[in-house]
């Protein structure tokens, strides 16, 4: 008897080690974040932790920094996707069609998006670098007047959004042109033989039969922008005067810098409702879009 109940569970038995080790390596951190927001602790052998309760998340809700950290972040998140939903769907469009060189063009373009974050970070230091960097000497030979770039507490934001846009469009790309692939050829046809133009076309048939995909990889995307920390930290490290400090960035500032670990864990526990909250909402939208074309 146990030999056939052993049989019959046996893809189970075999994955579930698998995803054993999975779900401990996702829940434990999780969990003992949101144990860890209800004590203050100073990160100290000596000193244990002291149960504080809500006071961390209290104490957040009324910090300025903490609301203007949440306010940097939903500003750099929502340009910058999308802007990246804009422009990749627009260069997916035009790779999927055929031209000399197409393969070429696509390696070169998809080369951003396998480079280090970290390194990438520092080589836009370089180039926004107010004297000496490329991108004054380029504002220059046009005749416009250089900028402070990451200097500026107003140029900072827009200036890593140009960073991340330049990273990660080639992203929303691959995904919408694996999307394109799997569009029947008939819809065109069909719109060949009404006479149809390609604007008509891609409004009518292809624009509506990739919302789907859009859908994923703006919701892909969106968790990646969210968190985004290695390049703010990379090139500003939250400033100029905190002008580029997020929620990841405050957090990482609370915790290994001001050694705050209780309200660190109560801001990445809010942090995580967000996340969860907006991609939520895009998985609604995407099974709304879905049922739209069932």
């Amino acid at each position: 008897m146990p030999y056939k109940w052993f049989d019959r569970n046996l893809k189970w038995i075999y994955v579930l080690p698998a995803v054993a080790f999975v779900l401990i390596m996702m829940l434990f951190p999780i969990l003992y974040t949101v144990r860890i927001s209800f004590f203050e602790w100073s990160m100290s052998a000596i000193t244990p932790p002291k149960w504080v309760g809500l006071d961390n998340y209290l104490s957040l809700l009324r910090d300025e920094r903490f609301w203007r950290a949440t306010r940097s972040t939903l500003y750099f998140t929502v340009v910058a996707l999308v802007i990246e939903v804009v422009l990749g769907v627009a260069i997916a469009v035009l790779l999927s069609r055929e031209f000399r060189g197409k393969n070429l063009v696509k390696t070169v373009f998809l080369l951003p998006m396998v480079a280090t974050p970290v390194a990438m970070g520092l080589v836009w230091l370089l180039i926004y670098e107010p004297t000496i960097g490329a991108a004054n000497l380029l504002l220059e030979s046009i005749g416009l007047k250089p900028l402070l770039w990451l200097a500026s507490p107003v140029q900072a934001i827009p200036s890593l959004i140009v960073v991340d846009v330049w990273q990660w469009t080639p992203m929303i790309a691959l995904i919408v042109m694996a999307g394109l692939a799997t569009i029947p050829s008939e819809p065109y046809e069909a719109a060949d033989v009404d006479g149809a133009g390609r604007w008509r076309k891609f409004t009518a048939i292809t624009l509506p039969l990739l919302k789907p995909t859009i859908l994923v990889a703006a919701m892909l995307r969106l968790i990646d922008v969210l968190k985004t920390f290695d390049i703010i930290y990379a090139t500003t490290q939250g400033g100029p005067n905190l002008a580029t400090e997020t929620l990841n960035i405050y957090g990482y500032v609370l915790g290994f810098q001001y050694f705050k670990l209780g309200t660190a864990s109560a801001l990445l526990v809010l942090f995580f409702a967000l996340v969860m909250g907006l991609t939520l909402l895009l998985v609604w939208l995407r099974k709304r879009v879905e049922g739209q074309y069932d």
